[in-house]
């Protein structure tokens, strides 16, 4: 009898825990889940990604020093190395030559791997030669800068008009040339 009795109160404590259990649970998780989707819905809207007087500095394993400067920068939210900029400067200082001097309107920097994307009013100068287009992509890991989009290359004695410049930074090897295949670069004399 006092088995049956013990057997019968161990069934219906554990029933009420049980109900305690469930009902804890189905409450715990009805109130805290909202919560949290709010709080990161709030973070996002409330946080700022504009950054105002950038400047990043890198140095390469043969010692050339690349920096870049913007007046403003904007933090991509789907990739957070990626960064925006506004009026762009940048300068890379070579190890074996003259420095490079580059400016635009606007930059896209990547601070994983220091590629630069220059847009709109692109200005490049190297001693007594100056670039101008619409379009650089530099890249420290390839070593080039490839140039596009109206570009003009001036130097003391010539005015050239090309497609694509496409620069070796190491070597200064320099190709110039067309999308069509068919047209020919323009060039012509100052004189």
């Amino acid at each position: 009898m006092i088995r049956k009795k013990l057997v019968k109160n161990f069934f219906l404590l554990s029933i009420l825990l049980i109900l305690i259990l469930i009902i804890f649970v189905k409450f715990f998780y009805k109130n805290k889940s909202p919560e949290k989707t709010e709080n990161k819905i709030e973070i996002t809207s409330s946080s700022s990604n504009i950054i105002e007087d950038v400047r990043y500095v890198s140095t390469d394993s043969k010692g050339n020093k690349y920096s870049i400067y913007a007046l403003t920068g904007e933090i991509d939210y789907t990739n957070p190395n990626v960064i925006f900029m506004t009026e762009v400067s940048s300068i890379i200082e070579l190890t074996n030559s003259n420095n490079i001097k580059i400016v635009s309107d606007y930059g896209k920097y990547n601070s994983e791997n220091f590629d630069t994307i220059f847009s709109k009013n692109v200005r490049v100068n190297y001693l007594d030669n100056e670039i101008n287009s619409e379009y650089l992509d530099f890249s420290i890991n390839r070593g080039n800068m490839y140039i596009t989009q109206n570009v003009v290359y001036t130097n003391s004695e010539n005015i050239l008009k090309a497609d694509i410049i496409d620069i070796d930074i190491e070597s200064k090897d320099t190709k110039i040339s067309m999308f069509n295949k068919n047209e020919k670069v323009n060039i012509r004399s100052k004189k």
